[in-house]
């Protein structure tokens, strides 16, 4: 048979202060009474006395014994601010008296109900019920604004969503335990490899306001190609633009569910925000979350993974929306410096809309031997107009 001794006490015992070699130690079979009882029960325990003088005072767990002071209201408060639909005055008296009773213990309480009610019906009643007796006799309402039951009303949505998200998470398998650890772990790495990157951004940007004027000129002129009147006079950009729409609407919309853990809200979210764009960005995209090693699909899809996820795609979106803006600015202004350095010795067909209607001016006029160039020039030029 094992022994009952704690091998923490054989290895740390407790210190008692030592008595000094005058006083004399017994242990005496004494009685002792508890003031948290109310039928005055004698009983009878061991007592270390010391010098043959009792300890006194009350029962040492007696001031463990703590009850709750339950509101009490009259027949006319009840008429003037207790009244409910859904509930009788016999219930609610019923509710309070079994509150005193068992000490706000509701699971007990819903067990002793007489009516079939849920605990968080219980307590919905109670508070709103202490809440609406405290605002009534208060003298005014910040005279009470303080108190928990007012600052802090119950909420009983609130309260049956945490039970069911609770139970979620209670009724995970190991195998599912594992992968959210994984995941949770996955996530620190990412976070400190945004702090980390948060930091050295932050540290370019000082470097960068402390450079000269002419460097911030430089810096802060791409600004101008991702402008609004940019963007809607720009072809091959549209797609991404809605597209990034849709993803932000995705995620307001996510924002909007209850509580879940595994779903397909995200796959059909995703297809929504994709809707408006066509196979090769949706490829762009995915193969930029295989470039910062995101999976495609969140392990662990719970509201917050799926709402960053959403948010990704949409930053992901502005930037290649971004980048083609900057493409086509580009492609513009080498165009247009390419088109103006040519010289009017060869001249040829220019594309129409782009520079057809700028007449030619000869830097000078020959009569000699390019009269007939002269007339040519002149038959093209009329030909095109």
């Amino acid at each position: 048979m094992p022994s009952s001794v704690d091998v923490n006490t054989l290895l740390h015992p407790k210190k008692r202060p030592q008595p000094t070699n005058n006083d004399k130690i017994t242990w005496e079979w004494l009685s002792f009474t508890n003031s948290a009882r109310k039928d005055n029960l004698e009983l009878y325990h061991w007592v270390r006395v010391v010098n043959g003088t009792p300890p006194t005072g009350d029962y040492s767990f007696a001031k463990y014994n703590k009850s709750v002071d339950v509101i009490k209201y009259t027949d006319e408060e009840y008429e003037k601010h207790l009244t409910d639909s859904t509930w009788t005055k016999e219930e609610t008296d019923q509710l309070f008296d079994l509150c005193e009773r068992f000490d706000l213990r509701f699971v007990v309480i819903a067990d002793r109900f007489p009516t079939p009610r849920t605990v968080e019906e219980l307590k919905n009643r109670y508070y709103s019920v202490s809440r609406a007796i405290l605002i009534a006799r208060a003298p005014s309402p910040a005279d009470v604004s303080g108190h928990p039951l007012v600052k802090e009303p119950y909420n009983i949505s609130h309260e049956i969503d945490r039970k069911r998200a609770l139970s979620l998470v209670l009724s995970q398998t190991k195998h599912q335990e594992r992968k959210d650890a994984e995941v949770l772990s996955e996530a620190k790495k990412i976070m400190e490899s945004r702090m980390a990157a948060k930091a050295a951004q932050d540290a370019e940007l000082a470097a960068t306001l402390n450079a000269s004027p002419e460097r911030m000129e430089k810096t802060s002129a791409p600004v101008d190609i991702a402008s609004p009147s940019n963007m809607q006079g720009t072809s091959g950009v549209a797609p991404l633009t809605s597209m990034a729409e849709n993803a932000a609407a995705a995620a307001a919309s996510l924002r909007m569910l209850k509580v879940y853990l595994r779903t397909y809200a995200l796959d059909q979210m995703v297809q929504a925000a994709s809707s408006s764009a066509g196979l090769r960005t949706i490829k762009r995209v995915e193969q930029f979350l295989q470039e910062l090693k995101v999976n495609l699909k969140p392990k662990v899809p719970t509201k917050a993974v799926c709402a960053e996820h959403l948010e990704l795609r949409k930053e992901i979106l502005t930037l290649l929306n971004l980048q083609k803006l900057l493409q086509n600015k580009e492609e513009g202004s080498s165009y247009r410096e390419s088109s103006y350095t040519e010289t009017p010795d060869a001249p040829k067909l220019l594309q129409r809309g782009m520079d057809q209607d700028r007449t030619f001016v000869p830097d000078s006029v020959s009569y000699g031997g390019n009269y007939f160039l002269w007339i040519s020039y002149i038959f093209f030029f009329w030909v095109l107009i």
